[in-house]
């Protein structure tokens, strides 16, 4: 089940938006609304509608798609996910959610679909904010180890039903940036810190705004010109990285290698600063791959 053409993913972000559109519904219903809030580890929370929204996902998903398998954030309690071949939707049920618990609007419900680990179609919906994003784009053949994709031809993003692309942003000291951080963040590089202050010294600015779907699809539609940021989960960036694909942007690991997006170092852009911010990454230890 792999190999899928452009028509047959375009369907397949449609179903993501459908029933990421009733997640957000469900998940708005306990936003500001004191939900129950656990701790899963250090800064790593957990709320009742996390656990609910995956579950009305994972069964949507499995009548609408019969045969695809779906990989949530809660289901995995290991917190990591390896490679896996054939299609596969991977699923953030509420992606920021400490944002969530504290009242802020920055947080989203992320569908992605990956094949044979690529991000190839999804759909983010933020509800507090009236936003959507959605893309897909086949995958590449190219053989392994080729480097960065080139920009798309066969995809399309769309962010509110409209079309949209990456921006046109051509040097990093013009480039709005944004990352992220860690739960745990006791030990550089992995902590992110020193990056952060290296781009900080050389971009226009850096946003830190605590969902890195919704970030990647600031990417997709030109708000943001690069983003970056360490130890990720697959379902945190199929979504966002297939619609960012989708939009002609590019997808690196850190040291601007082919992406993993099970280990989640990753950079994205609009591809013309790209080389700029994979390089200032070489100042700020080894390349985690």
């Amino acid at each position: 089940m792999s190999g899928r053409g452009s028509a047959e993913l375009a369907e397949l972000s449609g179903v993501a938006l459908r029933v990421a559109e009733e997640a957000a519904a469900l998940a708005q219903t306990g936003f500001r609304a004191g939900a129950r809030v656990e701790e899963k580890g250090p800064h790593d929370l957990v709320t009742e509608f996390d656990r609910a929204s995956e579950a009305l996902i994972i069964a949507r998903l499995g009548a609408l798609t019969p045969g695809i398998a779906v990989v949530g954030e809660e289901q995995s309690a290991s917190g990591a996910t390896s490679a896996r071949r054939g299609l596969v939707w991977y699923v953030d049920p509420i992606d920021g959610t400490t944002n969530f618990v504290h009242g802020h609007p920055f947080w989203c419900v992320s569908i992605g679909l990956m094949d044979d680990n690529t991000p190839v179609a999804g759909a983010v919906v933020a509800p507090a904010l009236g936003l959507r994003w959605t893309g897909f784009r086949p995958r590449d053949p190219q053989p392994p180890g080729a480097g960065p994709e080139p920009p798309a031809t066969a995809g399309e993003a769309r962010r509110n039903g409209e079309r949209c692309a990456v921006s046109a942003t051509a040097s990093l000291q013009h480039a709005m940036v944004a990352t992220g951080f860690p739960p745990v963040r006791d030990r550089a590089p992995d902590n992110n810190f020193d990056a952060f202050i290296t781009v900080k010294r050389n971009a226009q600015a850096v946003r830190r705004c605590g969902s890195a779907a919704m970030d990647l699809c600031m990417v997709a539609d030109g708000t943001y010109d690069a983003y970056w940021e360490r130890r990720l989960h697959a379902w945190d960036v199929a979504a966002g990285s297939a619609i960012v694909r989708g939009a002609g942007g590019v997808i690196t690991a850190l040291d601007g290698g082919p992406p993993d997006y099970h280990i989640g170092n990753i950079v994205a852009s609009n591809g013309l600063v790209h080389a700029p911010i994979v390089a200032l990454f070489s100042h700020v230890g080894p390349p985690a791959r």
